[in-house]
């Protein structure tokens, strides 16, 4: 079941306007790469785009499809820099796809529906997915032991709905270990729940075992460093801007976002989340 539409909305509909205050320029809302500790988020989110078109072989004949877009970085970035013959991007959240096509952006359009379920009309050449996987399998069923056959559906849709040929550039957030007492495990708890709710961060062992037998892993980057730094900006920019967010939106959505940004900060300092990159082969 994973998240549901609901809870996806809980996580990315909050509001466009709110979000765009401490996310870069492009609203990516994913872990950026860094060439250097002090390079300007902006730079360090283009860096990771072009990791990933890098690893799903982007060509300008081709048609790429981001899977969990957003509000549509990573679809914009293959139009303007790419220049891919189509870019498609797919999400739970209405108010992201509308967000995205509002903006006109040439040969990309985003479809919100259920990745799980939806059936294009036409096969892709390459794939980017950037941290959806996190929202595929919930807490309950992982307690289940239903993770590994529920990532393996994932990337058995994604080599169905592919070409002979593809690649596939995939990131997702990881948990390593948890805390087992203190403000720690509550914070983790409470961000699990409030924040996110249905969703589960797979882990690495997870992904290498669900790939097979549709995809071959050719290379594997781990950012847990990365994305420490990344949410610990994105925080530092939440907070130039309280006084807007507490007058418009109130004081409870400032501090929860405040608590969940420090609580991820802490998460990746400490080893108890990571984030990887894959170079994923299609096996035809």
């Amino acid at each position: 079941m994973g998240s549901t539409k609901a809870e996806v909305e809980v996580s990315y509909d909050v509001s466009n306007e709110f979000f765009r205050l401490w996310l870069d320029e492009r609203m990516n809302y994913t872990c950026a790469v860094y060439e250097s500790w002090d390079q300007p988020l902006e730079a360090a989110q283009l860096n990771k785009l072009k990791i990933l078109s890098d690893f799903a072989k982007v060509t300008p004949e081709k048609r790429i499809l981001d899977i969990g877009c957003g509000w549509g970085a990573c679809v914009e970035y293959l139009s303007t820099t790419r220049k891919v013959k189509e870019a498609v991007g797919i999400t739970l959240s209405s108010a992201m796809a509308d967000e995205v096509n509002a903006r006109k952006i040439p040969n990309v359009t985003v479809v919100a529906n259920d990745f799980r379920t939806w059936e294009p009309a036409e096969k892709f050449d390459g794939l980017i997915s950037i941290c959806m996987m996190d929202h595929l399998c919930s807490p309950e069923e992982a307690r289940q032991g239903k993770a590994i056959d529920i990532y393996r559906q994932f990337f058995k849709k994604c080599w169905e709905i592919t070409t002979p040929g593809s690649w596939f550039g995939l990131q997702t957030i990881l948990r390593n270990r948890t805390p087992r007492r203190g403000k720690d495990l509550e914070d983790i708890f409470w961000v699990t729940h409030n924040i996110f709710p249905g969703g589960l961060n797979p882990r690495l062992e997870d992904i290498i075992q669900a790939v097979n037998p549709y995809w071959e892993v050719v290379t594997c980057h781990t950012r847990r460093e990365h994305y420490g730094k990344t949410t610990g900006e994105w925080q530092r920019r939440l907070r130039l801007n309280e006084k807007t967010i507490r007058s418009k939106w109130g004081d409870k959505l400032f501090e929860d976002y405040d608590r969940y940004l420090g609580t991820c900060v802490t998460a990746f300092e400490k080893h108890y989340s990571s984030l990887a990159q894959y170079e994923l082969r299609r096996i035809d």
